[in-house]
């Protein structure tokens, strides 16, 4: 992305970024010999491509077009196809042109990336209110920054001159964000099979992607792009992919504290990550073998805005590599469309999938899941031996995007979902949110602690999360499936266990009442609720701000309750 921003790091888990070990298998975990076919793990090389970059007069039209010839050599040397995505301003070049109709299309996709210049604009007969020929603002750059009505004249615009220069419509389009409106008169007229969009990122480049379908691919709603449907019926069949390859750790909390987030992600401009041989080599590694349910994905590549001599470290570790583990049956490269095609060939609705870091980089005890489904996501986190929930997020197909209705006035756009548990927006650096797991010991409260956990995948359809507790005899047995969370203790009859939702001070949280069974909240003018079928929410004080007990040793929690009340 074009994030010319600097990066910020909070303490828990971020001291991890210097060395790893050498992308082996972790002998003390359970084999997983499920056949990559199976349940694949998915990567699409994208890279995208602008005309020119206006913030920087050293990055020239020509020095934008050798980063896509130099991309195009080291995809080639590698044997690996990928996707080349096309903004207007680039697509009518005739050097890009003859560069991408020179591909082999058995092996590379060309397809349109939907950020809105100058003569796209003009083409269609209106009116450029840009900075430059291209301004990445959100009320210029993209299609909210339009009505209804003038984006459907972009569309036909970008999609006509595509055709008349390839031959046919593309079958990707992919932007940081698109209406939902737009990608449906994509989908209905000129039958696009995959999209794409940018990963979780709160502030970054004044774009704000929060509480969504977190990694992998989701059917939107069809009055929001973001939102994850929860029926065929009021879904866009068209599966977005999220773009970027987030850190699973150190993502979420980068720039706590500050109002824009840093990024760490597999980028290879970004030093600390994506263009360091480390990480890159314990990204891949956690990638392959942790538990992804349904299949796992991520995306790599890079826009030329960054140049190739930014990017060429990164990609030059980066590529090798994905071969590597390619020729080895360990992962499937795929274009854009491919992955879009077999999604839609598999599941009618989105699927639950789950992205996991059984082992952090050296200096770092962390671990994490990633849970997501049609209805919710859900976070854990372990950190010193301790856990907490530090995200959970409702889905509803029923709340509706603001720029469905009118174009964007504002130089920055934001799209979100229900929140449950938020440990960024409701975290100070020194007092972090989250759901926690803490227990009555000895007559004294405290903070449960435990071993490494066990993360499964075997059982279609669900997660199961097994962490031996230090404390007690005792074993917490989370399992997820796509409508619900049950957590029960094994071994351990008598301790006095429950979860706690503290916050930092002076945050706006959702929640209007909460009583035995349910949590009732309002965000966006929508009321939701997390129902207890099995539990009993309380509100003792003391900084908690609802508390989650047992009943019987079990804890079943409702998260399809993101339906208005």
């Amino acid at each position: 992305m074009s994030r010319f921003i600097k990066y910020f790091f909070v303490p828990a888990c971020f001291l991890a970024l210097a060395g790893v070990a050498a992308f082996s298998r972790n002998s003390n975990r359970p084999e997983n010999k499920t056949p990559v076919n199976d349940k694949p793990k998915i990567i699409n090389i994208v890279n995208f491509i602008r005309l020119l970059e206006p913030r920087d007069a050293a990055i020239t039209e020509d020095v934008l077009y050798q980063t896509v010839v130099k991309q195009v050599e080291l995809m080639k040397r590698y044997k690996l196809g990928g996707t080349f995505l096309l903004q207007y301003d680039a697509l009518i070049d005739p050097r890009y042109q003859k560069l991408l109709k020179s591909l082999p299309r058995d092996k590379f996709e060309i397809g349109a990336w939907w950020e809105i210049p100058q003569p796209m604009v003009q083409k269609a007969g209106l009116k450029w209110r840009g900075r430059y020929p291209w301004d990445w603002r959100a009320n210029i750059g993209f299609s909210t920054g339009y009505t209804l009505a003038e984006r459907d004249k972009l569309a036909d615009v970008y999609m006509h001159e595509f055709k008349k220069i390839f031959g046919y419509y593309p079958k990707s389009v992919a932007s940081w964000f698109i209406d939902a409106h737009t990608l449906n008169y994509l989908y209905q007229k000129y039958h696009i099979i995959a999209s794409a969009n940018c990963k979780d990122q709160y502030g970054t480049d004044g774009y704000t992607m929060w509480g969504g379908y977190w990694n992998q691919a989701y059917y939107p709603s069809k009055i929001n792009s973001y939102m994850p449907a929860q029926n065929a019926a009021n879904q866009i069949p068209v599966p977005i992919f999220r773009m970027l390859g987030s850190d699973p750790v150190r993502q979420y909390d980068n720039g706590l504290g500050n109002s824009r987030q840093g990024v760490t992600t597999l980028e290879p401009v970004y030093k600390h990550a994506g263009g360091d041989s480390a990480w890159i080599n314990w990204f891949f590694k956690e990638f392959t073998e942790g538990a992804s349910m349904e299949f796992a994905y991520t995306q790599a590549g890079q826009e030329n805005s960054f140049t190739w001599d930014a990017m060429a470290k990164g990609l030059e570790i980066q590529f090798p590599l994905i071969a590597q583990l390619r020729d080895e049956g360990k992962v499937k490269v795929e274009t854009l469309e491919q992955s879009g095609r077999w999604f839609s060939s598999h599941y009618k609705v989105t699927p639950a999938t789950a992205v996991t870091v059984n082992e952090d980089l050296p200096g770092s005890n962390c671990k994490t899941v990633w849970f997501d489904s049609r209805f919710y996501r859900a976070n854990l986190l372990w950190e010193d031996g301790s856990l907490r929930f530090r995200d959970i997020h409702l889905f509803n197909e029923k709340l509706p995007s603001v720029y469905e209705k009118q174009k964007a006035t504002s130089n920055e756009c934001s799209f979100f979902t229900l929140p449950v548990v938020d440990g960024y927006l409701w975290s100070k650096p020194d007092n972090l949110a989250g759901l926690r797991f803490k227990a009555v010991i000895d007559g004294k409260e405290t903070v449960l602690k435990g071993g490494d956990p066990v993360i499964s995948d075997a059982v279609k359809g669900k997660l199961s999360v097994s962490w031996p507790l230090k404390s007690s005899a005792g074993t917490l047995v989370m399992t997820f499936d796509e409508r619900r969370v049950r957590i029960h203790l094994e071994n351990d009859k008598s301790l006095s266990w429950r979860l706690d939702l503290t916050t930092a001070e002076e945050v706006k949280l959702p929640f209007k009442n909460i009583s035995d069974k349910k949590v009732n909240a309002s965000f966006e003018g929508l009321n939701y609720s997390i129902k207890a079928v099995k539990g009993k929410f309380s509100k003792p004080g003391d900084g908690v701000v609802w508390r989650l007990s047992p009943e019987g040793g079990d804890v079943i929690l409702d998260m399809a309750g993101g339906n208005s009340e």
